[in-house]
Order: structure tokens, then C-alpha cells, then sequence
């Protein structure tokens, strides 16, 4: 039982950047100004426009990696760089009352994701089939 707590684990922290790289991905196939606006808003935090690609590919691609346990050291590893730098870059300023909340709620991501590096390969993974 206790080897599946960290395949859980893993499946659970890796959807919320899945589903946020689909999600950011339908809107902007259905909303052509999504992916400038969504460059207004990074660059109005002082992050560059290139960034904007970036999150797509990190989300989606290191997302679905942790998911099926395929490099799951390495993909833990960006998320979690990942979601310090969104934590620190966008959630940073604590004029508005949200911000702290989610600025704790990227540091405990980042967290988990560290957590993971620790017990990487888990169970059910793609890291393991390969050992075999």
C-alpha cells in the first residue's frame, strides 16, 4: 500500500499542470488575443514575452511526463523550478489580498514536486518498465 502514496502523489500534482497547459492551449486556439494578453500579463509582472511558449511546453510536456512517470526526477525537477518562479514572478507583490494565498499555494507545489524528486522512480511509472 505504501509504494501507491507516492504514485498518488504524483498523478495528482502533475494534472494541475496538465489540464493549466490544455486549458491556456483551447483558449488560445479559441481566442487568437489569449496568447497576447496572456504576454501583457507576464510582462506586466516584468517577465519577458518569450516566456509565454515556455509555459505552454512546461506545462503540457514536463506535466505529462511526471504523470506517466517518464523522467520523473527530471520533470519534478522543472515543475518545481517552475512554480518557485511563478510564486516569486507572479505572485511576489502582496498589494492584493489573493496574492499570499497563492503565492504559499506555489511554494507547497513546489514542495511536493521536491518531495517527488526525493522518491523518484515511483511505482506505476514508465521510469520503472524501463529497469526491467
Amino acid at each position: 500500500m505504501n509504494k501507491y502514496i507516492p504514485v498518488a502523489a504524483r498523478l495528482l500534482i502533475a494534472q494541475i499542470f496538465v489540464i493549466s497547459g490544455i486549458f491556456k492551449v483551447m483558449l488560445a486556439s479559441k481566442h487568437p488575443d489569449f496568447y497576447s494578453q496572456f504576454g501583457a500579463f507576464l510582462g506586466a509582472h516584468g517577465i519577458p514575452y518569450f516566456v509565454v511558449p515556455l509555459t505552454f511546453i512546461i506545462e503540457i510536456g514536463a506535466g505529462f511526463a511526471l504523470f506517466l512517470g517518464f523522467k520523473t526526477r527530471g520533470a519534478a525537477w522543472v515543475l518545481a523550478v517552475y512554480s518557485l518562479f511563478l510564486a516569486l514572478g507572479l505572485h511576489g507583490n502582496w498589494d492584493d489580498p489573493k496574492e499570499p494565498v497563492f503565492f504559499m499555494l506555489y511554494i507547497a507545489l513546489t514542495g511536493g514536486l521536491l518531495a517527488i524528486t526525493a522518491l523518484a522512480p515511483t511505482a506505476c511509472s514508465l521510469d520503472n518498465l524501463k529497469k526491467k
